[in-house]
């Protein structure tokens, strides 16, 4: 595709970048093939290859409307197109530079304001979403629905966490919504890798990954958020800590993204692309060690949803399916598994007319084959389809740990 920027677009720090991602686009529009929302909209410009051409009409010195706004806002930045593609457009990236352009260009009306910076404020404050989250328990009633169906459906024991006593060591994002909305799930981590004899070395300093900032309209906070991460695995990272292990994924495909965003950072450059380097969903770790020992007795039918974050953002398409056949576990087929759920990030809240739509038609795919529980790698998945109040959602690593045999020693 042929550009022309303007000499205003040229001083922006990505500029280079963002001319090289739109020359990539030859316009073939495949990716609208397998875009949820224009699959549901019909809108050429609520589909990749429209989207990328309001961005070139923006860094071309184009007007930028509200509109203009409205249809980069509907897009799930689910990557689709990305796994589509057949020349290999950085969408997203080319997504992230545009947003920043046009969400500085056009204010965004007081409601949405307001919603943003709440979310901004909320979603990353573990303690502060968990007490939040507590009272919304009590006044469940009261919420509108949309903040209802964010509310898990019940409340299990937690269970203990083990104290790292091995000599393989590895740090684990311990995450800002995951803790109050699904508190087993880190817990059921370290006991699986516990029985494999890998110990979690704990980085208190370590909070939010970044990415609700960054893709709310806030994207310094969001690498200033990188950083601090970054400043708190130092330490352990030089101890020798084997990975940096995520058990949401879309928190991990954000980390994993560190050494790209910070690549022009003279103090982070470097340390950023070794984080990157070592971050790792928790089925890679997984994947790698002797599964067999961990003894898995396991009879529940289960029907698994792959996070785009999972599926088309880290490339790790299967690796779950593939470890729980190995463990025993009795997958269903899903149809359109590459499709999104609707969740992605806070879409379900800034968008959830069109979440909405979207989780009904995954959780019909997914329920097709009749499974006893639906299975999950991201937290914002989990509870955006386990709303709906039909099939029982959980994170897959839950479903090992359950499985697991009582040992008095592992």
């Amino acid at each position: 595709m042929q550009t022309s920027l303007s000499e205003k677009a040229r001083q922006l720090p990505r500029a280079e970048e963002a001319e090289s991602i739109l020359r990539t686009c030859v316009h073939c529009g495949f990716c609208n093939a397998t875009c949820p929302t224009y699959q549901l909209l019909g809108d050429e410009l609520d589909g990749p290859r429209g989207r990328i051409y309001l961005i070139k009409q923006v860094l071309e010195g184009n007007e930028v409307t509200r509109k203009t706004q409205l249809h980069l806002d509907r897009c799930l930045s689910c990557r689709n197109c990305e796994t589509t593609c057949p020349s290999g457009v950085d969408y997203h990236n080319l997504l992230d530079i545009g947003r920043a352009v046009v969400d500085a260009a056009v204010p965004r009306p007081i409601g949405q304001r307001l919603l943003r910076g709440g979310l901004r404020a909320v979603a990353p404050d573990a303690s502060l979403f968990k007490g939040l989250l507590g009272a919304g328990r009590i006044f469940r009633a009261l919420l509108p629905e949309t903040l209802q169906t964010k509310l898990p459906r019940g409340t299990s024991a937690i269970a203990p966490r083990p104290v790292a006593r091995h000599a393989r060591k590895v740090l684990m994002l311990e995450g800002c919504v995951q803790p109050g909305l699904s508190p087993n799930t880190n817990i059921a981590a370290a006991r699986v890798l516990d029985r494999l004899r890998i110990g979690i070395t704990p980085a208190l300093n370590a909070g939010c990954c970044g990415a609700v900032d960054y893709h709310l309209d806030a994207q310094a906070k969001g690498l200033e958020r990188a950083r601090k991460n970054i400043d708190a695995w130092w330490p352990a990272i030089e101890q020798g800590a084997e990975a940096i292990v995520q058990t949401a994924s879309g928190c991990g495909a954000f980390i994993k993204d560190y050494g790209h965003l910070l690549c022009t950072d003279p103090v982070y450059a470097e340390k950023a692309k070794t984080v990157s380097a070592l971050a790792k969903d928790l089925v890679e770790v997984l994947r790698e060690e002797p599964l067999e020992s961990l003894g898995i007795h396991a009879d529940q039918r289960l029907a698994f949803h792959c996070p785009c974050t999972l599926q088309h953002a880290q490339k790790l398409g299967g690796a779950v399916e593939s470890v729980l056949t190995r463990l025993g576990f009795n997958l269903t087929t899903v149809p359109d598994a590459h499709l999104c759920c609707g969740s992605a990030g806070t879409y379900s809240i800034t968008q959830p007319a069109l979440a909405r739509q979207l989780r009904d038609q995954k959780l019909n795919a997914l329920e097709s084959g009749h499974p006893d529980v639906i299975a999950t790698a991201n937290i914002g998945c989990q509870t955006h389809l386990d709303g709906a109040g039909r099939t029982p959602v959980r994170h897959w690593i839950e479903l090992v740990d359950a499985a697991m045999p009582l040992v008095r020693d592992a």
